[in-house]
């Protein structure tokens, strides 16, 4: 049999989107948490919710566009087509397999909790700091897995990633505002210098000297992507 080929890693701008989650239970509560906290408008499906699902419900979400709602009743046949990203995490295998089938049948992508021969993505185990999110996937083959080497990864990469992120985006504006090109900069020699340091020691004021010094010279030769 020939081996599976890679999954594709991407993360999705998910901000006022309809989602759908089929399940009332834990899970499928922490399903519909994540979705909302990138700022989807999560519509869960089931018979009856647990309490953090309640919760999740009744939460406000002041100049969000993410948020839960529930409805009280048994997953429609052929409903996951009307939304963008489906979840399903009931723990029936019919009614899994099921809203799984219909999703693809749409061309809507879904995940099926802990059947990842039904899944058209993988969730991955996911560490943020501010706008850095740090992913880890084992493509199904073991969340345990990835959750533990998303721990590693957090500890070994410390605090303060969303607070440097924050700060080579006002780099990059400063760089684009002098009509320059953010390609022109060589951000991994940046990166590879003091400033990282500087800002997991709290000296942000010299963190942005050094950082306009560097994208003050332009030095070419560096390229970030897209990231």
């Amino acid at each position: 049999m020939a081996p599976r080929p890679p999954l594709y890693p991407v993360t999705l701008e998910l901000d006022g989107r309809p989602c759908l989650v089929v399940g009332g239970g834990p899970v499928a509560a922490r399903k519909a948490a994540g979705l909302a906290d990138c700022g989807a408008r999560v519509t869960m499906v089931a018979p009856g919710f647990c309490d953090e699902a309640e919760a999740l419900a009744r939460e406000p979400h002041p100049g969000r566009t993410g948020g839960v709602a529930l409805a009280r009743r048994p997953y429609a046949a052929g409903e996951a087509g009307r939304y963008r990203l489906v979840v399903t995490a009931t723990g029936v295998p019919g009614v899994d397999g099921g809203v799984a089938a219909d999703a693809e049948g749409a061309g809507v992508w879904v995940n099926s909790a802990d059947d990842a021969e039904r899944c058209t993505f993988i969730l991955p185990s996911v560490h943020r700091d501010g706008p850095v999110s740090v992913a880890v996937s084992t493509g199904g083959a073991s969340p345990a897995l990835a959750t533990w080497l998303r721990r590693r990864a957090a500890d070994a990469l410390g605090p303060d990633l969303g607070t440097l992120a924050t700060l080579l985006e006002e780099a990059r504006a400063a760089v684009r505002a002098g009509g320059r090109s953010t390609e022109s900069i060589d951000w991994q020699a940046v990166l590879d210098g003091a400033v990282p340091a500087l800002v997991a020691e709290g000296r942000l004021d010299e963190a942005r000297a050094l950082l306009a010094a560097a994208v003050g010279e332009g030095a070419p030769g560096g390229s970030e992507g897209t990231g």
